[in-house]
């Protein structure tokens, strides 16, 4: 990362100076204080951003920033926010790839699956886009390094990528934080149903999908029919994540609910991981 700032970071109680940088590559963020997931998105939505630093390994405008946050330690809270000011043309997706980020982070919400980091839409220094928590991640792992030993928590993410249709699974895109969590990252390629899958997650192809991921599609799909608004008696809890689903749709058009349900009902007929074509069924770089 290369920031650009405009003055170093004083954060927690020792005073001493951390900047954008330093901030970037600290092995572990900041001392969250038991604070709740939607407690860690209220201060990504309403924050205000003090330092912003361009990333480079984006392939659109991506830029790392920091918030002004009363949290406890050295490390400040980050965030990587992607604005659609900074979204280079692509044939086979609109402009907008920010409402496909935050849709992801809100069908996993719902799941309860892969873990995505907290994301939200908001303004910011370059207009509205994407902002989500930032994972501090050791650079070294990717899912070339991990899957042999954290396949678990890798069947979920591949899972998810089938059913969002996820164009831009790239090894990188999963990021390993210092207590061992994979996270997925670069959810927006997703949810076109005109795009192709790609994937670097090949070792999973015609694997059953396990009972737990299957039973969550479940309760999920009668909700995703065009009339509903109310719950299905399927769960035992009224509607849960009622206020996440209508956002969801909302973010989405038609083509796109419709392409979700389609693939979600070939999983729950068939019950296995698709096929996939190693040549055209990979994104590039893979990593």
């Amino acid at each position: 990362m290369s920031p650009q700032a405009r003055d170093s970071v004083h954060c927690g109680d020792s005073g001493i100076p951390m900047t954008l940088q330093d901030a970037f590559n600290s092995a572990r963020g900041p001392v969250l204080d038991g604070r709740s997931e939607d407690d860690i998105l209220d201060l990504l939505q309403t924050a205000e951003i003090v330092e912003t630093g361009l990333h480079p390994d984006g392939s659109n405008y991506v830029f790392i920033v920091r918030f002004e946050t009363n949290l406890g330690g050295e490390v400040p809270l980050l965030g990587v926010y992607k604005p659609q000011s900074g979204e280079r043309p692509l044939r086979d997706f609109p402009r907008g790839l920010h409402n496909r980020e935050r849709a992801s982070y809100l069908l996993s919400r719902i799941l309860g699956w892969p873990a995505i980091p907290p994301t939200v839409i908001r303004d910011g220094p370059h207009g509205e886009g994407s902002v989500q928590m930032f994972i501090h991640a050791d650079a070294e792992e990717t899912y070339f390094t991990m899957r042999d030993d954290q396949s678990d928590q890798f069947e979920s993410i591949a899972g998810f990528d089938v059913i969002v249709n996820n164009a831009d699974r790239k090894g990188g895109a999963c990021l390993k934080d210092a207590d061992g969590k994979v996270w997925a990252i670069d959810q927006g390629l997703t949810f076109n149903p005109y795009a192709r899958v790609r994937t670097v997650m090949f070792e999973f192809c015609g694997h059953p999908f396990s009972a737990g991921l299957v039973d969550s599609l479940k309760r999920l799909r009668p909700r995703l029919a065009p009339d509903s608004t109310q719950d299905t008696g399927l769960d035992p809890d009224p509607e849960p994540h009622a206020g996440f689903l209508a956002e969801f749709k909302s973010l989405l058009s038609e083509d796109d609910i419709d392409g979700l349900r389609d693939r979600i009902d070939t999983i729950l007929e068939d019950g296995v991981f698709p096929m996939l074509d190693e040549y055209y069924n990979v994104p590039w770089p893979l990593v």
